[in-house]
């Protein structure tokens, strides 16, 4: 117990009934991005402490909560927020429309450069992404939140419409004929044949394929990075409130992470 009656565990701090009130990775990012408003540094915080509890917080590689309200706060990295291409902090590019409730591009020539590359930092066979997001009209015929393409066999990519929901890890497309609503879509492979489509924390469909590379250019947001160029049909309307890169999660990991994704949009009055 520290000299001010706060304890510490595990690199967090709580108070004396053990509540986590603060964490270091929760505020360089803070920092970094220059949040000053009270509610939004808390929601950061308990959303950091609430992925280390769930012993997710180390599976990924880029976590994007678009909170701050302006381009310089979205652009950086929670997990890593330098403002550096090797900490994966975004540049956008086209029209964006940066406020409180996210990033909202304009679905005509909008993306996002995570500088991000798969076949240098993810493996082939534990690998996933996923967005939270406001569905809106508009957009191009085939809107990619979030991927990036060499050929069917290398990719890696998630696609919501009002019509569908699919995504292609690494092998062959896949997906739901459900229409795409406002929320959470996650997209994961965990083993050589394993792979699910997740929304709102529950399975919409998996298949069991194996194959594939994962891709060598780096992953856009906003539409797809195909072959180091926007995908032109590929230009997504929706509002981006989250979006990240990781390893591969399992359901119970996927189900953790939305109800910790849900109560931190839920605390920025921001909840699809």
């Amino acid at each position: 117990m520290s000299r001010f009656g706060y304890r510490t565990r595990l690199g967090l701090i709580y108070d004396d009934i053990l509540t986590p009130i603060f964490d270091a990775d929760a505020q360089a990012f803070i920092t970094a991005a220059g949040i000053t408003d009270a509610t939004q540094q808390s929601a950061i915080f308990n959303f950091v402490i609430g992925l280390k509890i769930d012993n997710i917080w180390a599976k990924f590689q880029a976590l994007y909560p678009f909170v701050g309200g302006n381009a310089t706060a979205h652009k950086y990295n929670l997990k890593n927020p330098l403002d550096i291409n090797a900490a994966f902090r975004l540049v956008f590019t086209g029209g964006w429309i940066h406020s409180s409730t996210g990033a909202l591009p304009n679905g005509t020539n909008a993306f996002a450069d995570t500088f991000l590359v798969p076949s240098t930092v993810q493996s082939l066979n534990n690998n996933g992404l996923g967005a939270y997001m406001k569905l809106n009209a508009g957009g191009q015929s085939d809107p990619v939140i979030i991927g990036s393409f060499n050929s069917t066999g290398q990719a890696s990519t998630l696609v919501v419409s009002a019509t569908s929901v699919n995504s292609r890890l690494n092998s062959n497309l896949w997906g739901s004929v459900i229409a795409g609503t406002s929320g959470s879509y996650d997209a994961h492979k965990t083993a050589t044949a394993n792979t699910v489509i997740y929304k709102n924390g529950a399975s919409l469909s998996g298949v069991y394929n194996s194959g594939g590379i994962l891709p060598t250019v780096s992953i856009y947001i906003g539409t797809l990075n195909l072959n180091g160029t926007p995908y032109s049909i590929g230009y997504t309307a929706n509002e981006l409130r989250l979006a990240y890169i990781s390893e591969g999660l399992n359901a119970t990991e996927a189900s953790n992470l939305y109800t910790r994704v849900q109560t931190f949009q839920t605390t920025l009055g921001r909840q699809a």
